[in-house]
This record gives structure tokens, sequence and C-alpha cells, in this order.
């Protein structure tokens, strides 16, 4: 089994030079920016992997997050999740024999024997993303979160024909059973051995590894075993001299109010990349963030923006990965709450992925409505981006004196010549105000020279005509009119 695409794996994406808040991928700076499928692209069978990444690389998304081992129950709430696939549906590293039975009712697995169709499919999807130029973050392992979920997993005692893995859900992810670590151990460097030819890919090693249930693996332990992985896939890629890139976060804790502290992992060598899913409690800096409860619907535009700002001053790329905090709600509601989420981490110096809960098995592409909004608002996001330099940009506000109420402001300057600033309505769906249209005026303190000021619409992609300021002095501009969010770029003019 080998790759279908010739890549230089030793130039894959990296930490950028000039701005290690930001990537360097085929020699240009890189902002990951997505609304990716839940994951399922290369364990659901039935998905049609090509289709999504048409319509991803059509948006202009430049990074999509893949599951290589973990299988997420159904749910009456989000049934049709591609992570969700039916038994018969679920592709694996390993192969599946009789005439034991797994949990879910199909074949047990041999941990003793690699599946060919699982990584004959892998290498198409990277081979498929990379033609589009779309990054890849694989995850690796993943929290079980439950006794239902840990009944999924091949790497369960009564799931396998080696009877590997005869702990609790909460000590999957520790150095606890030696013979389990071993398994994982193995299959993590399969997964290198496999993959890391390709130059569009990094690696997760945990999605959200947690610990601090009573009576089981703390998160200290959780970090052991993240420690040891980190040191595995390192030194396979040593090995293989490759130079990939590895993401995640440290553990959090159910203990009491769950808490999601981040300190060790912006300071510690085990992330090149720092994953933050934006939770409510999440600890940086002496702070707490709060950035919107699960599926809640809760804008929180202020943590999410205080967190970006906060975390710009580590460097290490930063990542809201895996934004949820609408993206059950499949309506210009919930779309319109991670636009101004999204654009609000990117105007801050992060990096945004958003659950597209819209991208089923046959509805591969979205639907007609998530293609009309989220999905085009995410492509202006990411043209924006590409138009502005912001390898050599900067968070800052304070060009922006003053502006009309309940707004939010987010930006960055570009040495001294451009600057964007994202201004959203921050209120809460609960105020009656909220989304109501916004006007009145903004006061700008530009440097000495003139600028051309035009406006920006996040939701149709287009410009106003530009007018001309003169820096070095207050200068008040005039909004129309708007809902919701409006850009205010200022660009200084040529001689």
């Amino acid at each position: 089994m080998t790759a279908l695409v010739t890549t230089h794996a030793e130039e894959a994406v990296k930490i950028d030079p000039t701005n290690p808040k930001y990537l360097l991928f085929r020699g240009k700076p890189l902002t990951l920016i997505s609304a990716s499928e839940h994951y399922g692209s290369v364990i659901n069978r039935p998905f049609d992997f090509e289709k999504y990444l048409d319509d991803a690389a059509s948006h202009g998304m430049t990074m999509t997050r893949t599951f290589l081992l973990y299988r997420e129950m159904q749910s009456v709430r989000n049934p049709s999740s591609p992570c969700k696939p039916e038994s018969p549906d679920f592709i694996t590293p390993f192969v599946r024999k009789g005439p034991a039975k797994a949990l879910d009712g199909e074949p047990a697995y041999d941990l003793d024997e690699w599946n060919p169709e699982y990584f004959d499919r892998l290498h198409r999807f990277l081979d498929a993303a990379s033609k589009r130029g779309i990054v890849v973050e694989l995850t690796i392992f993943s929290n079980s979160y439950s006794p239902d979920t840990w009944a999924l997993n091949p790497l369960r005692a009564a799931n396998n024909l080696q009877h590997v893995g005869a702990v609790d859900w909460q000590e999957y992810i520790t150095l606890k059973d030696k013979e389990l670590l071993r398994r994982q151990i193995s299959y993590a460097r399969k997964i290198i051995q496999e993959t890391s030819q390709y130059d569009n890919v990094y690696y997760e090693i945990c999605n959200e590894p947690g610990g601090g249930t009573p009576g089981h693996a703390t998160p200290a332990d959780v970090d052991a075993w993240q420690e040891e992985i980190a040191r595995v896939l390192r030194e396979e890629m040593h090995r293989l001299h490759r130079p990939h890139l590895l993401s995640g976060q440290q553990a959090f804790t159910y203990a009491a109010k769950n808490a999601f502290p981040m300190d060790a992992t912006f300071a510690g060598k085990v992330f090149d990349i720092v994953n933050d899913h934006p939770l409510p409690n999440t600890l940086f800096a002496g702070r707490t963030f709060e950035m919107g409860n699960f599926m809640s619907k809760e804008l929180m535009l202020d943590g999410v923006g205080s967190f970006c700002r906060a975390a710009y001053s580590s460097p290490k790329p930063t990542v809201l990965d895996e934004d949820n905090t609408a993206s059950l709600y499949r309506d210009t509601t919930g779309w319109t709450i991670h636009r101004k989420r999204a654009w609000t981490a990117l105007l801050s110096g992060c990096h945004y992925d958003y659950i597209d809960f819209s991208i089923t098995v046959g509805s591969e592409g979205g639907t007609a409505a998530s293609r009309a909004e989220i999905r085009s608002w995410m492509q202006h996001l990411s043209e924006f981006m590409t138009s502005f330099d912001f390898v050599h940009s900067k968070p800052a506000t304070d060009w922006i004196l003053a502006h009309p109420e309940h707004l939010l402001a987010s930006g960055l300057s570009s040495s001294a010549h451009d600057y964007v600033a994202y201004l959203a309505d921050s209120r809460e769906l609960s105020d009656a105000g909220a989304g109501k249209p916004i006007g009145g005026s903004i006061s700008l303190a530009l440097p000495e020279g003139s600028y051309n000021v035009s406006l920006y619409s996040p939701t149709t992609g287009e410009y106003s005509p530009a007018i001309e300021v003169k820096g070095g002095t207050k200068v008040v501009v005039t909004l129309p009119q708007f809902r919701q969010d409006i850009v205010v770029r200022a660009t200084l003019r040529s001689n």
C-alpha cells in the first residue's frame, strides 16, 4: 500500500518561520479554516469523500479533520454524522474475523492483521485531499466518553480475538494496561508508516483527552500517556526522516465542574500546534475564558476573542478546533453564530474549524441552504485572508477609537500599511435587540499617510467603494445600516 501522489514529505506543512502563529504549506503561509464534515471520511464506507473534498476545495476550505479509529454512538440529536457509521460500514485498521462476535454483532477484530481496505481508502482520501491542496488533521486516538462508546472500540477486550483492552473506558488513554498500550503503539507507528509520505498532513494525538472521574485515571495519568504516544510518533517519524507536526491539548478534568486548563499545552513540548475546543471554564494565563456551552446557540464573542488574543502571546499556532456551540442547528441563526466566531478567531490571530452537520452520507457537499450560507460565508473568509498579509500582521484594534454600541471589534494590522477590523454584534439571542440593524459611525486613528477605507460584507464577499482618508488625526467614518457584522479595511495608498 503506497501513496498515489508523489509529494515532498520533507516539506510537509510546518510552522511558518516568519510568524509562528501560522503555518507554511507548499511555500505559502497558511491559515487553517474549515467547515469540516464530522470526521468519518475514512472510517465510514459509504461516505463519498471525493464529493466532499470537491465541495470543500470549491469553498476555500484549507483543512479537514479526520478520525482514524474512533466511532461515535448514533443519537437522536444528531443521528447522521459521518462519524456514526452503521456497524457493517465501519472500517478500521484491523480485519474483522469470525466466528466470535464483537459487541456490535459483527465479526470480532483480529489485532494481528492489518486491514487492506482501510489503508487503501486512507491513501485514496489523502491523495484526493493532496490534489486539492487541502491539509488533513489526522486524529489518531480519542477519548471514549462513556461505556456505550467504549463498546464500539476495536481495542476493547470484548471486541477483539486477542482479548486486549480489559479496562474501563476511563483507562483507555492511560499507561495502565501494558498490552493495550503495546497495541496502541503498534497502531500509531503503522499510521505514521502509511501516511507520513504526504506533505499535507499533521497529526492530532488524541481528541478531547480527559481524566479525573472518581476512582479512575487523573488528568496527569492521561497526559503521561499522551507524552508516551508523542514520543513514539516522533521516534517513528525520525526513523523515516519525516518532519510532521503534532497537535492536541493537555487533558481536561471531569472532577467537579469540568475545567479545561491550557497553560501546559502552550508551554510544553508535546504539541507543535495547540488545539482548543471552545468551551466554558477554559483556563489560561491566570484567566478563565467562557466560550460557550456545547450545542447551546451561545455566541460568546468576547470570550472567543479574548482567548485568541491571550493565546497570541504564545509562539504556537492556536486552532479553535471543532467549534460546536451551535453546529447542531442547521439554520441561518446557528450558521451566523459560527460565521461570527470564525471571523473573530481569525482576526485575532487564531485558526478555526467548525463542524458542518449539513454534510452526511448522500449529502457530502452539504445542502443547498448550507452551501448558500455557511459554506459560502467560510469561503468569503478564506478568500479575504488570502488578500491580507496575515503572516506579517499582529492583533490590533487600537486604531478603532470608537464604534456603535453592541459591537465587538477584532482586528489585525500588517506592516503599518494594511488595517482590518471585524465589527460584530455581540448580543446573545436572548437579547431582544440581537440581530437588529446597526448604524452610526466609527472613529479611526491611523498613522500618517493617505489611506483607502472600504467596507466588506462577510455574507456577500463584496467591498464598498473606497473613500480616501488622512492619517495622523482622528477620522470619523459613517457606517451604513447593517445586520450582524461588517469589516472595515484601511490600506495605505501608494504614491
